[in-house]
């Protein structure tokens, strides 16, 4: 056992990471000192991504070690599916309050445990540290193993409190849980020259059972799946597994690159995403299984199977092809989708516009200039504005991304695709490729989108919401503060100068727009030209 310090150290000197293939050896073992900045965790924290990467674990209890609020919901906040248990999606938490803060939580984490045991009898217990009991001291390692004597019970320990670091880093802390407690405590009941792990795949919507039945024709099994509807006892014995494949190696690499270091288990990074990746996939899989051992005719099985499968996924996704015939996708997500859905959508003829790379390797980064050319447009970050510019400016016809930038979408009235791991379809595989394409075809095609680019009855055309927000991403784009004031003087200086008067009232109203400090500098920053107020008794005595 290490201290959580120790082994954040030991994640970042992962040579299997692309930012690490350069490095000398000695910086490679200094790892990535660099602080952490805030904001740092604001897509996610570290105790989000562990919670993420083994909550779709089905039989096991996951037990969060903190307030309330860290908790949540977890019964429909991710889609992945199981095929048996749902106690996964159960949220169970020790709920600490200002009294555990003050005198720890140690005994109510011990309580919990000893409760979901007597309730449920999981498998295994995972407890997730989080940031208040990590800043308060509680030894959950402890706990746990006291536990776990006491009730003859696996409980694991999760050390990703979310103040270490960023979700990605959480992934990772959760796979050195399962290296040190989890893999090779338990041996399967019988083993094959055919065994497989998938890594970091999470069967979002139900997306491995798209690929398990043509492996099962194949003859290849999955000894594990980590940890899309995984088992407890197949993870712990999946290290007598032959070969291995890394679905998304920003999660869960280290995983891999151990497996190997400890058990002797090859593997290859790969995709289940578009006709051709997935053949690829396939072919290597065998190969891999066939140089560990297994007959020479598993790759005869596989070609026969790619070859069906393929003509029947082309055949299906070509009646789309004349209705994609100069559509432009812009794709916001991360990780391997950024460049394993672009090959999908090339396939189906869309043109790919832009790719967001802010969770990509320098790897995946090449397999995009490798799919769309030099010139591919790969977006480190980009804020709401930027995308909503990007989407007017670049002509986009349909924005694929997650559920999070969707308003953007919404708002520039262009037609949007879930494709992030709250999605209700599974893309995976050849059943999946033709599904996606049935769905950005439903979504282009929906007759809401040209409704919607319509002016409201109330709207001038050169002056609507739309025409607002370009001009105020116009002024940002020009260097200037992205303020209201660029965003309002372009349509009121068109409509002033478009008229010889301009109402005192329509010029009071604009004076904090433009900044002005007197009603009278007011024409001369709008162009406008004050109507004649009647003298007052005064001023005519005057």
């Amino acid at each position: 056992m290490t201290s959580l310090s120790a082994t954040i150290q030991n994640v970042f000197n992962e040579p299997n990471c692309a930012k690490n293939a350069n490095k000398s050896e000695a910086a490679r073992k200094k790892g990535c000192t660099k602080q952490l900045q805030p904001g740092g965790a604001a897509g996610g924290c570290a105790f989000d991504g562990a919670k993420i990467a083994l909550q779709p674990f089905t039989d096991v209890a996951h037990l969060v070690h903190g307030p309330i609020a860290c908790e949540g919901n977890s019964w429909d906040n991710r889609g992945s599916a199981s095929s048996g248990s749902d106690l996964w999606r159960r949220s169970f938490t020790t709920d600490m309050h200002e009294i555990d803060v003050v005198f720890g939580g140690e005994k109510r984490l011990y309580k919990a445990i000893k409760e979901i045991i007597a309730k449920y009898d999981p498998a295994a217990i995972f407890v997730y540290q989080t940031c208040v009991p990590a800043m308060i001291g509680d030894d959950i390692n402890a706990v746990c193993k006291i536990a776990s004597a006491k009730f003859g019970k696996s409980v694991i320990p999760v050390n990703s409190p979310g103040f270490v670091g960023s979700k990605n880093l959480g992934s990772k802390l959760a796979g050195e849980a399962l290296l040190e407690y989890v893999i090779g405590t338990q041996e399967p009941d019988c083993t094959t020259p055919y065994d497989i792990n998938l890594i970091g795949e999470f069967n979002l919507s139900g997306e491995l059972w798209q690929i398990k039945p043509l492996l099962d024709e194949i003859g290849i099994r999955i000894l594990s799946c980590i940890s899309g509807d995984g088992k407890y006892r197949e993870i712990a014995s999946s290290h007598r597994a032959r070969a291995a494949m890394m679905v998304c190696s920003k999660a869960m690499i280290n995983v891999a690159s151990k497996m190997r270091e400890r058990y002797g288990i090859p593997f290859f990074e790969g995709s289940f995403y578009g006709i051709q990746d997935t053949s690829d996939a396939l072919r290597k899989i065998a190969r891999m299984l066939i140089e560990r051992g297994a007959p020479p005719q598993l790759m005869e099985r596989t070609e026969a199977a790619v070859a069906r499968e393929e003509a029947k996924a082309w055949a299906a996704i070509e009646r789309f092809k004349p209705r994609f015939a100069g559509k432009k996708v812009l794709l916001i997500t991360g990780g391997v989708k950024s460049w394993s859905v672009v090959a999908a959508l090339q396939e189906a003829g869309l043109e790919i516009v832009g790719t967001s790379v802010k969770k990509s390797t320098s790897e995946d980064k090449e397999r995009i200039q490798k799919l769309v050319g030099h010139d591919a447009h790969m977006i480190e970050d980009l804020t709401p504005r930027e995308i909503y510019k990007m989407l007017k400016g670049a002509k986009a016809d349909i924005m694929l991304s997650g559920g999070k930038s969707q308003f953007v979408a919404l708002k520039a009235a262009t037609p949007w695709l879930d494709i992030n791991q709250e999605r209700c379809h599974a893309y995976m595989g050849y059943v999946g490729i033709v599904k996606l394409m049935e769905e950005v075809d439903k979504a282009l095609y929906n007759p809401i989108w040209d409704q919607l680019r319509r002016p409201a009855p109330w709207d001038e055309a050169e002056i609507n919401w739309q025409a607002k927000a370009l001009a105020q991403v116009d002024v940002s784009a020009a260097g200037g503060t992205p303020t209201l004031l660029g965003a309002a003087r372009a349509p009121y200086a068109k409509r002033t100068r478009s008229r010889k008067t301009v109402e005192l009232s329509i010029i009071e109203e604009c004076i904090p727009t433009h900044g002005s400090t007197t009603v009278g500098a007011m024409p001369q920053d709008t162009h406008a030209s004050v109507p004649a107020q009647p003298m007052s008794a005064l001023q005519a005595a005057e």
